[in-house]
């Protein structure tokens, strides 16, 4: 594999998922069925949304909180050329939710005249970086990419979000769109409202048509918006932005990102 392979999947499974021009999501076999079935979960990056064509979202990071709001575990988790793909059994009620968590730092320095580069967790940055580094540089970044399956009638308890990062607080449950009907969410950045935010959804099946099709909104002063859906299939939503709440001191900015997939239903 070359270098630059080599780094685009390291990027999909440690950078803020706006990072690159590439779109990265979760995509579930169904989103909406009945207790104790099966589903199926891609997770890539690609250049045209749910198409495989780029490279593999690693499955390191990982999380699936279960209806009850405990955790559930993967089954036959596979990472291959293009896709990382597993299973979950629904063998509760209710909504589950399933993520891949990212958060670490970026350093780039010099060592006796060489150019140095390094990525971590924050605990190990103090430990790795050398004392006597020059010009260091230092970023840090949090990403959370998110879908949702409903098995039986839904419920809110895996919903309920962490106070880290940018995290989706949902009003209209997000299993429970339809085409034509405005569902309304909202974003939480470290457990308070994001406000003033933009957000971008595109419809899937970018492979196909010449344009986006984006949709675009602004969250407001309460971290809300609302999303008309204009036809039913499979969306992908970002939002990103920086700040300068890192947990790092010689981190002077902090990039956050929020994806999410869901589904819209015909009525």
């Amino acid at each position: 594999m070359k270098f630059s392979a080599k780094l685009a999947v390291a990027l999909a499974a440690f950078v803020p998922f706006s990072a690159f021009a590439h779109k990265a999501w979760l995509l579930p076999s169904t989103t909406v069925t009945t207790q104790d079935q099966w589903v199926t979960v891609d997770a890539a990056v690609s250049n045209d949304l749910f198409y495989f064509n780029h490279v593999p979202v690693k499955l390191d990071n990982l999380a699936i909180t279960a209806p009850d709001g405990k955790p559930a575990q993967a089954e036959n988790p596979f990472t291959g050329k293009f896709r990382s793909v597993f299973d979950l059994h629904l063998t509760q009620a209710g909504t589950y939710k399933i993520a891949v968590v990212n958060a670490g730092l970026f350093a780039s320095y010099e060592l006796n005249g060489e150019k140095k580069r390094w990525r971590g967790t924050a605990e190990a940055f103090a430990k790795e970086i050398p004392a006597d580094a020059k010009n260091l540089e230092v970023n840090q970044s949090a990403g959370r990419n998110e879908t949702f399956v409903t098995a039986g009638a839904p419920n809110d308890t895996a919903l309920k979000p962490t106070g880290a990062g940018l995290e989706l607080a949902p009003v209209t449950h997000p299993n429970d769109l339809f085409a034509g009907e405005t569902a309304k969410f909202r974003l939480l950045l470290d457990g308070k409202p994001a406000a003033d935010l933009d957000v971008e959804i595109v419809p899937g099946g970018s492979r196909w048509r010449d344009k986006q099709n984006e949709i675009k909104v602004k969250t407001d002063k309460s971290g809300e918006f609302s999303v008309t859906w204009p036809a039913p299939g499979m969306y992908w939503l970002e939002a990103s932005l920086e700040d300068a709440n890192t947990s790092v001191k010689q981190a002077k900015k902090r990039r956050v990102n929020y994806v999410a997939t869901f589904e819209v239903l015909q009525q």
